[in-house]
């Protein structure tokens, strides 16, 4: 199935946005409290476009996230949990060192993001436990 949207004066931003709207439609969920997301990001220009466990079953969140509109961004990358470390992996979850520069865990908890045009970028974070 084709799916399409006219947005009249949409800027690149907005196109991707309505696109994302469009094609991967927020899931409702019931219950008695509202569910807040794994991971957060203010910056339009930074998509969050996955957000999974480990394959490895150890507790650690994968959250894959790109640059949309062909420009370098910096953004905050905000955790809804407590993370005791961040590194870049590649597709399988191996570490990938040649990201090492594209992020910064700070003190509070999130981390700084600095991306190159359309970068796509794959963290683990590792959940404190205790």
């Amino acid at each position: 199935m084709l799916r399409y949207a006219l947005v009249p004066g949409a800027g690149i931003v907005d196109a991707v946005r309505e696109g994302h709207r469009l094609n991967l439609p927020a899931a409702r969920l019931t219950g008695a409290r509202p569910v807040r997301p794994l991971v957060t990001v203010e910056d339009d220009r930074v998509v969050v476009a996955a957000v999974k466990l480990a394959e490895d079953r150890s507790g650690d969140v994968v959250v894959r996230l790109h640059e949309c509109l062909g420009g370098r961004a910096e953004a905050t990358l905000a955790p809804d949990f407590p993370v005791a470390s961040v590194h870049a992996v590649d597709l399988l979850e191996r570490p990938r060192e040649e990201d090492a520069g594209a992020f910064t865990a700070l003190p509070d908890g999130t981390v700084a993001l600095r991306l190159r045009p359309f970068q796509i970028l794959t963290l683990r974070l590792s959940r404190h436990r205790g």
